[in-house]
């Protein structure tokens, strides 16, 4: 995997991370919740009264948002070098460990952090250097 540099734009990553940002800090200052994908998700199993509709609006805008960016700027379609097999493989080793590390990589790694929680910083880290050992193990051992 490579980033491609013709099409990376500082100001596109720059306007995701402050809307990221923004949905996290309104998350918190106005409904007292963490921005946390795993959490938002689960929270749909058992459903609670009064708790779904900022749920259901959080994900409608997950969703909305990537299509409405689709019609406005042209963007060259992802080109994703993974199987089918890696590709789920991977999905359930991230769904485990956002359960083995009691939150995702958006509640911790941007909510935790920014709050400075130990336990976040721990979380933060760890998945960091994994996914550091994974690349480095995929792409230059098993290769």
């Amino acid at each position: 995997m490579t980033i491609d540099w013709t099409h990376f734009t500082s100001g596109s990553a720059l306007a995701g991370g402050l809307l990221i940002g923004l949905a996290a800090a309104w998350l918190i200052l106005v409904e007292g919740r963490i921005l946390g994908a795993s959490g938002i998700l689960g929270g749909f199993v058992p459903p609670r009264a009064g708790d779904w509709e900022w749920r259901v609006a959080l994900l409608a805008g997950l969703i909305a948002a990537p299509l409405l960016a689709r019609a406005l700027v042209h963007m060259a379609p992802p080109v994703i070098e993974a199987d089918a097999a890696t590709l789920t493989a991977g999905g359930l080793m991230v769904g485990f460990g956002t359960r083995l590390g009691a939150g995702c990589t958006s509640g911790h790694g941007i909510c935790g952090v920014a709050r400075l929680s130990p336990r976040s910083l721990a979380a933060t880290a760890t998945f960091m250097v994994a996914g550091f050992l994974t690349v480095f193990v995929v792409r230059h051992l098993l290769a």
